[in-house]
């Protein structure tokens, strides 16, 4: 089954490509033509991951899903939130973006934080989401290389490394994205 992922993020590809393996067809926004940088306009996490989706569907009639995650840190009433990827400005520089955090973080005892995605996925005419957490704090110093936004200064419940120094597999198998991801999976078997 063809599938478009409405993300301009090769990150975000490559980690649901190795979630999906060959199951499915997945297209990017590069692939199938889209230059577009689709926007985010709504109030929440969900509204913007189906507004993704629905900018496909209305400008290429393809099945498709999007997704759209953010950081919330409860000691900043759960910024950056919808924010989190231009948290430092519209250049979404994610070095700017956790140096900022940490910034805003750092004269507060509270650094629980957790990751939320929502996947939309649009099929046959009919919008579907699935929610994903993953609760952890924020440490005070990045640590890590891999991995790609947030990760470097976040750790999981659960686990001592940030999800920048856990394996690949590891944090698919734990992260808000994988988790998210597996749920729309499990829907797609039922389903196609």
């Amino acid at each position: 089954m063809k599938l478009v992922f409405a993300t301009g993020n090769p990150n975000k590809v490559m980690e649901v490509n190795d979630l999906l393996g060959d199951l499915f067809d997945i297209q990017s926004l590069k692939d199938i033509g889209c230059q577009v940088d689709i926007p985010e306009t709504q109030a929440t996490i969900e509204g913007n991951a189906i507004q993704k989706a629905q900018y496909i569907v209305d400008h290429y009639a393809m099945n498709c899903f999007s997704e759209d995650t953010g950081l919330e840190v409860k000691a900043l009433n759960n910024e950056p939130g919808i924010y989190s990827a231009r948290y430092a400005g519209a250049a979404k520089n994610a070095e700017d973006n956790m140096n900022l955090l940490l910034k805003n973080l750092s004269d507060q005892t509270d650094r629980s934080a957790q990751f939320r995605t929502v996947v939309a996925l649009y099929l046959n005419g009919n919008m579907h989401t699935f929610e994903g957490i993953c609760k952890g704090k924020i440490i005070e110093q990045k640590k890590g290389d891999h991995g790609f936004g947030y990760d470097p200064i976040f750790v999981p419940e659960g686990y001592e490394q940030t999800f920048a120094e856990l394996d690949k597999t590891t944090k698919n198998e734990i992260s808000h994205r994988g988790k998210a991801v597996r749920k729309l999976i499990a829907f797609l078997k039922e389903n196609s």
